[in-house]
């Protein structure tokens, strides 16, 4: 009797173990003592332990996550068996990125793809002398038939199918972005006359004389929030030097307190400013701006020297400064 009760035993703690995720994480120069995995309708943190490795388990519905580590995100496919284990450098996220176990196919073929794609918004934004349409077809082709592979799941390579489509209309809207700003390099920018956080206005026009490099973000955009502390640090690092650092809100009016709040909350500094008509307004229109963040650099003569600047975050905008303002 013993001998059939502990046999049930097993079977059902074999059952519950089918009924989980187990993820376990080493991460070298982690940017948190907390990892978070999380959809719409679930979340789950993570704490690392004495080692500083991360580990777990847990029932989830099949499925896409996000896992943030403090900074950063990346996006991975979930199911109950999965057996998980992932090794980082968070100073070279993306590209350093591994998954072994069970589950691993599926979420190196994510983080494979999120840094292919990485690579051809980089070409296509630097206007590589390739065909853009030609890119992107290659690209999306090739998804497609690493999608193929029998060994993934098939919930799995369905739902990634399904996004390629998408993909490429996003893909090819930030292709005629970036030929709209490649034209506007060396021309008299677009102006703007904005709501100032510090009171009154602020025209771009008044700023003539200096150089210009403008954040377009809002308060409910992910990215823009992170990379407000780089951000801060080249502010900080330019204080006194012939530029002007201004952030333009495009969050609607209706919030517009919330924009008052989180400048005075993040203690952001710079010119903080209030777009008139949010995506509508003219200066957003004139530099086809319709994903954010969106950055640009304007020169003292009031001419765009980059219609799509690099971010905060990137090492290469401080080197193109440091060149600019010796």
């Amino acid at each position: 009797m013993k001998k059939n009760a502990l046999l049930l035993l097993l079977a059902v703690t074999g059952t519950y173990a089918q009924t989980e995720v187990k993820f376990a994480a080493k991460i070298e120069n982690r940017n948190s003592d907390s990892l978070v995995i999380q959809n719409r309708t679930f979340k789950k943190v993570l704490k690392a332990n004495k080692k500083g490795d991360f580990k777990g388990a847990f029932a989830v519905e099949t499925g896409f996550y996000q896992l943030f580590d403090g900074a950063e995100t990346t996006t991975l496919f979930l199911k109950n068996g999965f057996d998980l284990s992932l090794t980082m450098d968070a100073k070279m996220f993306d590209e350093s990125i591994v998954y072994k176990g069970k589950g691993e196919k599926e979420n190196n073929y994510l983080a494979k793809s999120a840094l292919a794609n990485e690579v051809l918004v980089e070409k296509i934004i630097v206007s590589d002398k390739t065909d853009p349409k030609k890119l992107i077809d290659d690209y999306i082709a090739k998804s497609e038939q690493s999608l193929k592979d029998p060994a993934l799941d098939a919930v799995f390579s369905s739902n990634m199918i399904k996004e390629l489509e998408g993909d490429r209309e996003n893909l090819m809207m930030m292709a005629e972005q970036a030929a709209k700003a490649q034209k506007l390099i060396g021309q008299p920018s677009p102006l703007f006359t904005y709501e100032n956080f510090k009171g009154g206005t602020t025209s771009l026009s008044e700023l003539k004389g200096k150089y210009v490099y403008i954040d377009v973000w809002a308060t409910w955009c992910g990215p823009c929030r992170q990379e407000i502390p780089f951000l801060q640090t080249i502010e900080k690092k330019y204080h006194g030097k012939n530029i002007e650092f201004v952030s333009v809100s495009v969050d609607k009016a209706k919030d517009h307190d919330k924009w008052q709040k989180m400048v005075t909350d993040k203690s952001l500094g710079g010119v903080q400013l209030f777009a008139d008509k949010d995506w509508s307004s003219d200066f957003i229109q004139a530099y086809g701006i319709n994903s954010i963040p969106r950055f640009i650099l304007i020169g003292p003569d009031g001419k765009v020297i980059d219609a799509d600047a690099k971010r905060p975050s990137d090492p290469a905008l401080q080197a193109q400064l440091d060149t600019l303002l010796k």
